[in-house]
């Protein structure tokens, strides 16, 4: 009888090598006798049980939450190279090339300002409207692009999940560090043109490096949320451009927010927004105008207050540009903007737990089309 401690390969090497030594007794089911391992009749053991009783497991079964995140990390260098291989690669046809992850939030910007504040004339009191539109577009864009392609990402790389053997996550998030990538290329535009139209540099440009950060991290939780559910649901993607532009009109891009309503309760909720809070952070720390003219910034003056809400004065784009700054001697209708911080990291807590967990679920589903 074969030795109970020979290992399992050197057994199953042997009966390669011998017909007679521990051949298959039927479609999935194994003669074991020549293994060591006393069975009942001639049917042999079954493949599953035996794997069970040598705490084998599949190869596809979904890992344990924290094995999945070594996983993850020991793919980092992966996810990054895969990002900026795509990133090159995007526009290679394209005749501008690489230009077109700037000229295509800046023609947006351009676009927006060109209807709501040159031919409408919206302004509504908000000084520096253009580098206000713009910045608000370029930031925007980060999580509206970082959703709608990671919505995709898992029925577009079918034959890749197929063929290798690696932790889904991966996909979804390289396409983000893809939007991250254009982020910081849009930014080389972004900061010249806020300082020709006047924004000083100061150190609270500082402050637009943790905002970048934690939208980053939100913007990883949306994109593994949308990930499983565009892989799911195929219509999910046809839809999503509608919801963004939805998303994008109550975010304050164009608008400032406290200027929409005097109800507090509305101005609140807009301003919760998460995208609106990541809009409100970034812009406060690259445009000093936005934070001189922040409504409860100055003591309340009724008098000035009024000149701001006045269409001849504050909300006139063709008036002098100090009555936009009375805007800072009104109440603050809405949420307290020393708490925003606060909101955007708790927003990003909560994408991130709630997207990771809601993709890892379906992890062993992915690939089957």
């Amino acid at each position: 009888m074969t030795d109970q401690k020979t290992p399992l390969r050197a057994r199953l090497g042997k009966a390669a090598r011998d017909p007679d030594e521990g051949r298959l007794a039927g479609p999935g089911r194994l003669r074991t006798t020549d293994l060591g391992v006393e069975t009942d009749g001639d049917d042999g053991l079954s493949l599953a049980d035996y794997a069970i009783e040598h705490g084998l497991r599949p190869s596809a079964a979904r890992p344990s939450i924290p094995a999945y995140l070594r996983q993850l990390w020991r793919r980092a260098q992966f996810i990054v190279a895969f990002a900026t291989a795509r990133n090159v690669a995007m526009y290679t046809e394209a005749r501008l090339g690489q230009l077109w992850q700037v000229l295509t939030p800046l023609l947006n910007a351009g676009v927006y300002f060109l209807i709501f504040g040159l031919l409408l004339k919206i302004n509504r009191g908000v000084p520096n409207y253009f580098g206000f539109v713009v910045a608000g577009v370029f930031i925007f864009n980060f999580t509206q692009r970082s959703v709608i392609t990671t919505s995709t990402v898992m029925t577009d790389s079918l034959e890749l999940i197929r063929a290798l053997h690696f932790p889904r996550a991966a996909l979804p998030l390289a396409y983000v560090m893809i939007e991250f990538q254009q982020m910081l290329v849009s930014l080389v535009v972004l900061v010249p043109i806020l300082l020709l139209t006047g924004e000083p540099l100061t150190w609270y440009w500082l402050l637009a490096i943790p905002a970048l950060l934690v939208q980053t991290i939100f913007n990883v939780g949306v994109g593994l949320f949308s990930a499983r559910l565009g892989s799911q649901v195929n219509d999910f993607s046809q839809l999503l451009p509608f919801l963004m532009r939805t998303w994008l009109y109550v975010s304050g891009v164009i608008f400032s927010i406290p200027t929409v309503s005097s109800n507090q309760k509305i101005v609140a909720l807009l301003e919760l927004n998460p995208a609106a809070l990541f809009i409100n952070l970034s812009r406060n720390a690259l445009m000093i105008t936005q934070r001189e003219s922040a409504p409860g910034s100055k003591p309340y003056s009724k008098a000035l207050c009024q000149q701001w809400h006045s269409p001849a004065l504050g909300h006139n784009p063709n008036a002098q540009h100090k009555y936009q700054f009375y805007s800072a001697y009104c109440h603050n209708v809405g949420a307290n903007p020393a708490h925003f911080w606060y909101y955007a990291i708790g927003w990003a807590v909560i994408a991130i737990v709630i997207g990771f967990w809601y993709f890892w679920r379906a992890e062993t589903r992915y690939g089957r089309g």
